[in-house]
């Protein structure tokens, strides 16, 4: 059996990687200078300095991204020039990592220069306060979540994430091709990018070298959304079934009924898990998209098994009856 792969969680974001990144989706505009882009945020969160431009700075979050919002621009505009200046030289010698301001306020260009010395990058966004801070801390989530890399082929069936694996020459590619034509969607080819969500599920994408590309043998590295359209390509999708190819001198031991459920532990969460044998002549696309609505029913609450179970009792009760 091949080694579990090895999970990776990132200690800290570069200032510069949040804002490259984020600079679209959260509307960030650099206003100060690049001098703090080099700065680590060393925790997914966000905070908002108002006690610290008071001068509290017991328990305060200096290693996340500070923002001001209409309440910490406000109490700023209201100081006389002298104190705010050392209120915000005091904020910025707290080895914060950037500051962003919220809702397009604009704070004193004095302000920004004393940022500046002290390396810190100030950035604006004309987002609502609390609407930055709960996108933020989402990115930063996603940012600072676990990941891993396995080899497979991860493809959304019915809605249902698939991840798809087997031996080399298994025809995972192949499947995939098969699974297209029928309407399905490629996440990723070869290499599966997994990262772990809050504890709770588990989200495949492509590394962006390979995003939206497949490797079929004897034809190369084909680019799925010019063969079959945009619609054939997601970024990111969350696991919910894996299916393993099984050669046919190697299915022996398979299910038969499939009245329980096979788990797999990966990342720490059971994964629903089906092996199917692989064999010349066999539809192989075919039944992964079945075990991929067999699935989808069963979360449902209902099981083809159990159903086939219970009308084999029912046969054997009425037959000894009489």
């Amino acid at each position: 059996m091949n080694p579990a792969p090895k999970q990776k969680r990132p200690s800290f974001v570069t200032v510069e990687e949040f804002f490259r990144t984020n600079e679209k989706s959260l509307k960030l505009r650099l206003i100060g200078s690049e001098a703090g882009f080099s700065r680590k945020i060393s925790e997914p969160s966000v905070n908002r300095p108002g006690l610290a431009l008071a001068g509290f700075f017991t328990y305060f979050a200096y290693k996340r991204v500070q923002v001001i919002g209409n309440s910490e621009h406000s109490f700023l505009e209201g100081l006389e020039p002298r104190i705010r200046s050392a209120r915000f030289s005091q904020l910025c010698s707290q080895e914060i990592p950037c500051i962003v301001v919220a809702r397009g306020h604009r704070i004193d260009a004095s302000l920004v220069e004393l940022a500046n010395q002290a390396g810190i990058s100030v950035f604006q966004t004309n987002m609502v306060t609390m609407k930055f801070l709960n996108a933020a801390t989402i990115k930063l989530e996603w940012a600072f979540s676990p990941t891993q890399l396995v080899h497979g082929c991860m493809v959304d069936v019915q809605g249902m994430g698939v991840l798809i694996q087997g031996d080399s020459g298994s025809g995972k590619s192949e499947s995939v091709i098969g699974l297209l034509q029928r309407g399905a969607s490629l996440v990723a080819d070869d290499a599966v990018r997994l990262r772990l969500i809050e504890d709770r599920e588990i989200v495949a994408s492509a590394p962006e070298m390979t995003r939206g590309m497949i490797e079929i043998r004897g034809l190369g590295i084909l680019n799925v959304p010019a063969l079959f359209g945009v619609g054939a390509l997601r970024l990111s999708k969350r696991l919910d079934l894996i299916v393993n190819l099984v050669h046919g001198q190697k299915t022996e031991d398979l299910e038969r009924v499939g009245v329980a459920t096979q788990m797999r532990e990966i990342m720490g969460m059971d994964i629903p898990n089906v092996s199917l044998p692989v064999a010349p002549g066999r539809d192989v696309a075919g039944l992964i998209e079945l075990a991929a609505m067999n699935h989808k029913l069963r979360t449902f609450g209902y099981n083809s098994a159990v159903e086939f179970d219970q009308r084999l009792l029912k046969k054997m009760t009425d037959d000894q009856l009489g």
